[in-house]
């Protein structure tokens, strides 16, 4: 598969790289920032929206035709991966241009997607009662989850990680204890780990990773903890007042969450996935691509 820089474990260096990524902006044809983050404009596409599609046996795809239109669910609060500027209403980040490619491949363009900001704790029960078509916004793919709903990907891999005031002594995970407030996301993997895993350590829910990182600079809470792609983007907006530490402490698998039995627009995702690794490594560098991580685009599990 393809690679692409990210220095071992979201370095610090990427910070700053981030803050110009989540900047851009633009059509899924007319990208605000050339492939590698160089920040020039670029009129080459990454992808093509497809005609006459056909998908036999899919109950998603079906509904799509019916309405005309692709309706996604997703994050708006993640800098790099799925956020919405609310100066100009624009959506950007990487989960978001998933997204985008997904719905080109069933024949729709963007003025046929109604994105549909969900919270982790929902993303669930939106797949299974039919609010969206799809999800892509830092999902990770669990056994639990698979219980309710199917995966098509994963399309990425990261893992979980901290994020504490500038200057906190937190280094680790080993340094949370019970005196460390902890705060994350409602029905998030990273806050199941904290509790299973650290169940001295006292937690803070909130629907809104946003909300969490309020709560740190605001001094309520110790640290922020999810996954270290999205910490490093939030980094990026408060460089003076909150910094991600510490390497990964979990592997993270993002999936495609769609309803469980459609097994035919899963394969289709899949395929996608599979045969784009171009087009997968032109939606990383034009997001993520100046954070000097290493990173190889993952096999989809097919199962």
């Amino acid at each position: 598969m393809r690679k692409t820089r990210i220095t071992g474990a979201f370095a610090g260096v990427a910070i700053a790289a981030i803050a110009l990524t989540g900047c851009n902006s633009g059509s899924p044809t007319s990208p605000g920032g050339a492939a590698g983050g160089d920040g020039g404009d670029s009129n080459e596409a990454l992808w093509e929206v497809a005609s006459d599609v056909s998908l036999e046996g899919s109950p998603t795809f079906d509904a799509i035709q019916s309405r005309d239109k692709v309706i996604v669910g997703v994050k708006e609060d993640q800098p790099g991966l799925g956020f919405l500027d609310a100066t100009t209403n624009e959506r950007s980040g990487f989960d978001v241009d998933i997204a985008r490619w997904i719905a080109a491949s069933l024949g729709y363009d963007e003025d046929k997607i109604e994105f549909k900001a969900i919270a982790s704790a929902n993303r669930e029960q939106a797949i299974v009662n039919g609010d969206v078509d799809y999800y892509v916004g830092t999902y990770s793919i669990t056994d639990a989850r698979k219980q309710q709903i199917d995966f098509a990907g994963p399309y990425f891999i990261t893992g979980q990680g901290l994020l504490v005031a500038a200057d906190s002594d937190i280094a680790s995970e080993d340094d949370l204890n019970e005196n460390t407030r902890v705060c994350s996301a409602t029905g998030s993997t990273p806050i199941q780990n904290i509790k299973t895993n650290y169940p001295e350590v006292p937690t803070e829910e909130f629907d809104l990773y946003s909300a969490c990182v309020d709560a740190l600079i605001n001094g309520t809470v110790d640290a922020v903890t999810t996954d270290q792609a999205i910490l490093i983007g939030y980094a990026a907006q408060y460089p003076d007042e909150i910094k991600v530490v510490g390497e990964p402490f979990s592997e993270e698998k993002y999936g495609v969450g769609l309803r469980k039995g459609d097994d035919a627009f899963r394969a289709h995702i899949n395929e996608l996935l599979t045969d784009g690794g171009d087009v997968w490594q032109g939606i990383f560098d034009k997001n993520l691509g100046q954070s000097g991580i290493t990173v190889e685009q993952p096999a989809v599990d097919a199962y």
